[in-house]
């Protein structure tokens, strides 16, 4: 895929970069793997808002991903590579020798007309999946369960990847993009490949409408709300709220550990690499 730029005819078009959609398919999803994907809002199912600047958005459907493979009788065919408005990686509908579609993650060069399989005895080639036990360590996989039979749950957005670094008895040691190096139950299934559409982080919106489009709709700095709104607002002229940022809620936004799950403790080797402010 390439960066599309345009002619800056307004003060918009001057800044946006998008992703050219050459060589995706360009009709409607597969019906028979499409869902209503009514919007939320940002609200739960009391119609209480908890994810908030939400609303709006152009109307799509969801497409069904298989993220199990669970299907290993025979090979399938990929028919088409398309587009999908729910994920920021591309989507490619398969064939199966007996006639059944799924839409599986598509990953970065795999070509329309390919074979690709599911399965202990599958090759070690871009699109097939496989348990980590028969990976070799060093290849690039996406789509990986955390426990087997769950489905892919680790590296599913665009351009993302992990590596197999070694094993350890029943477990493959998982090194992540985030620098987190962790084990992995070798029954679980992954698949190879880096996923398509690496140049989704170049994007640049460009301008505001193009942001509604895709349902986020404006935020207000706390620092400019009233007291009675945000932990921030307040103050004469100015002013950064003096205290450390935090959420409406009150909630640290910097540097609060909010992971609380030491049942998996014992699986992470090393924890993710901290950013450098």
């Amino acid at each position: 895929m390439t960066l599309k730029t345009f002619k800056p005819y307004t003060k918009s078009t001057r800044g946006t970069i998008l992703v050219s959609r050459e060589g995706l398919w360009k009709g409607k999803p597969f019906k028979a793997l499409t869902k209503p994907n009514n919007a939320s809002k940002g609200r739960n199912n009391n119609g209480r808002i908890t994810s908030r600047n939400h609303g709006g958005g152009h109307k799509h459907k969801y497409r069904n991903i298989d993220f199990y493979r669970k299907k290993i009788n025979g090979f399938a065919e990929v028919e088409r590579i398309e587009y999908d408005p729910n994920r920021s990686c591309h989507i490619m509908l398969v064939k199966f020798e007996d006639g059944e579609r799924f839409y599986y993650l598509a990953p970065k060069d795999i070509k329309i007309g390919e074979k690709i399989q599911n399965g202990s005895d599958s090759e070690i080639k871009i699109g097939n999946c496989l348990p980590l036990r028969d990976i070799p360590v060093g290849i690039d996989i996406h789509n990986v369960e955390i426990n087997p039979g769950g489905g892919g749950k680790i590296a599913r957005s665009a351009g993302t990847s992990v590596s197999i670094s070694g094993i350890d008895g029943n477990y493959s040691i998982i090194k992540m993009t985030s620098g987190e190096v962790r084990k992995i139950n070798s029954n679980c299934v992954a698949t190879i490949g880096v996923l398509s559409n690496p140049d989704q982080k170049n994007i640049k919106i460009g301008k505001a409408g193009r942001s509604r489009w895709m349902g986020i709709r404006p935020h207000t700095r706390g620092v400019v709300k009233n007291p009675v709104d945000h932990p921030h607002g307040g103050g004469e002229g100015k002013s950064a709220g003096g205290r450390h940022p935090v959420s409406p809620t009150g909630q640290s936004a910097k540097g609060l550990k909010t992971r609380d799950n030491k049942r998996t403790d014992k699986f992470i080797i090393r924890r993710r690499k901290k950013k450098r402010a």
